[in-house]
């Protein structure tokens, strides 16, 4: 299979609410709307998309309808403290502090008014302990 595309599609109750969310907050602009799905696009990187669809629509199969949970989306930033400050200025929940991780990230985690997780994220030099964890040629700061 050779992809050309991948982005993922968030279910909701809520679409114009949650595209609003992701418009204010995280500099996406809408390029389809309509009242059961959006999608999305980056206004800083053209290959940076996502979807919003009623996750009770009939385009979705019966078992597969309803909201989306248990997701963690991760955006990578080149500078995640800038973000961090916007987020927490626009009362944004922070479930995880900005902070350095030894596996090779500086991160923050708020979420979406639908519970999806957004780990905002900056690759940096992991610890030698995880260091050795990578495939070789991966590790990257």
């Amino acid at each position: 299979m050779k992809t050309t595309s991948y982005y993922p599609v968030l279910m909701t109750g809520d679409v114009a609410g949650t595209a609003a969310f992701y418009v204010k907050h995280f500099r996406f602009e809408p390029l389809f709307t309509s009242n059961w799905y959006v999608h999305l696009r980056s206004s800083e990187n053209r290959r940076v998309n996502l979807g919003i669809v009623e996750g009770d629509h009939e385009t979705i199969p019966e078992e597969g309808r309803g909201r989306t949970s248990g997701l963690l989306i991760n955006f990578e930033v080149p500078d995640p403290d800038a973000v961090y400050e916007r987020v927490v200025a626009a009362g944004l929940p922070i479930l995880r502090s900005l902070r350095d991780e030894p596996f090779g990230q500086r991160h923050f985690i708020t979420r979406d008014p639908n519970g999806v997780l957004i780990d905002v994220i900056k690759p940096i030099a992991p610890s030698e302990e995880f260091l050795a964890q990578y495939a070789d040629g991966v590790a990257r700061a």
